[in-house]
């Protein structure tokens, strides 16, 4: 994924802190990093930064596919630790998402039924080959 293909769809922002270049740039590379290691398609992000004292409260929002809005939010007195230590905790909810659903995959019993069937002969085979 291109950063500029996506960057309507992940918004980056605060509403009583000035936020520069570098923060929003770094939240939008890590959302992606994550998004394609998860499911890969992002349909949309938001980060949104609040001052509350001396700490800094950090909201992400993503949805990935067909999936429902994940969400977290950390504290942290540095901005970025916030913001990473949110993203982390969406990234463990698509982790154990993901986990879900390969584990919802039937399994194939046929193919443990022919394997078994398999081994059973060709041991049958070496036995009946050695008695005389």
């Amino acid at each position: 994924m291109k950063l500029r293909s996506v960057d309507r769809t992940i918004s980056v922002q605060s509403s009583n802190i000035d936020l520069g270049a570098a923060l929003p740039t770094h939240a939008r590379q890590s959302i992606l990093r994550v998004a394609g290691k998860y499911f890969g398609r992002l349909n949309a992000a938001a980060v949104h930064f609040t001052r509350e004292g001396r700490t800094y409260r950090c909201t992400v929002n993503m949805q990935m596919g067909a999936l429902r809005m994940r969400s977290a939010e950390a504290n942290s007195p540095d901005i970025y630790a916030a913001f990473d230590a949110a993203l982390e905790k969406v990234a463990t909810q698509l982790r154990r998402t993901k986990r879900a659903v390969r584990d919802e995959k039937p399994e194939r019993t046929d193919k443990d039924t022919t394997l078994h069937e398999a081994a059973s002969v060709t041991k049958g085979d070496d036995h009946d080959a050695s008695t005389p």
